[in-house]
């Protein structure tokens, strides 16, 4: 009876279904966070699942379906110091990211921008426009921009990536040379000066 219990604590799957649209990261909740080893992960198209041994990154796994084991799992291995034939529950937090592109996100200037126009003098403009985002290196957004944050949503790092979008467009509007009325027709051009 006791037996059962005990093996009922431990983590048997690891899955995540995202239903949201805006959750760029996920922590597998389980209270204590044990889990038993040869348990099988579920990582699904679009996603990375990253564990975290006491606060260093781990493995990171792909899409697929694993059974966690020594041959799978070589950083999380080197760290807890497993012997060949380890077959014990061991304590891991896992971070699920989701690695799609989030398109449609909004961004715009809250205050008009100063230029000097050679026709019209200082002139205020006004811009906007939408970007994608997506996580190409699920580590390094873990431990660079997420931290511990148990669920991040990708309004958390809009509004920094607003703020260097513009910072960007200022500074080509300022320097552009291109007159205001002819900014309309070179939109792609002003785009790819800000992209670079």
């Amino acid at each position: 009876m006791v037996f059962g219990f005990l093996k009922g604590e431990f983590i048997d799957v690891i899955t995540w279904l995202d239903d949201t649209r805006d959750t760029m990261v996920w922590r597998f909740e389980r209270q204590g966070n044990a889990i038993k080893y040869g348990a099988k992960l579920t990582v699904r198209e679009g996603q990375a699942a990253v564990f975290v041994h006491e606060g260093q990154l781990a493995d990171v796994f792909g899409p697929g379906m694993y059974v966690l084991e020594t041959n799978n799992m070589p950083i999380m291995t080197t760290l807890q110091s497993w012997a060949t034939g380890f077959d014990s529950p061991f304590k891991s937090e896992v971070y699920f990211i989701n690695t799609t592109r989030f398109n449609d996100q909004k961004w715009g200037t809250k205050n008009p921008i100063m230029c000097r126009d050679p026709e019209f003098g200082p002139v205020r403009l006004r811009a906007f426009g939408t970007y994608s985002m997506r996580v190409a290196d699920p580590s390094v957004f873990l431990k660079e921009i997420v931290g511990t944050d148990g669920e991040f949503t990708s309004d958390e790092i809009s509004n920094q990536i607003r703020n260097v979008i513009l910072q960007e467009v200022s500074q080509v509007l300022a320097k552009s040379g291109i007159p205001v009325l002819d900014m309309a027709a070179n939109t792609a051009d002003l785009g790819k000066l800000i992209a670079t």
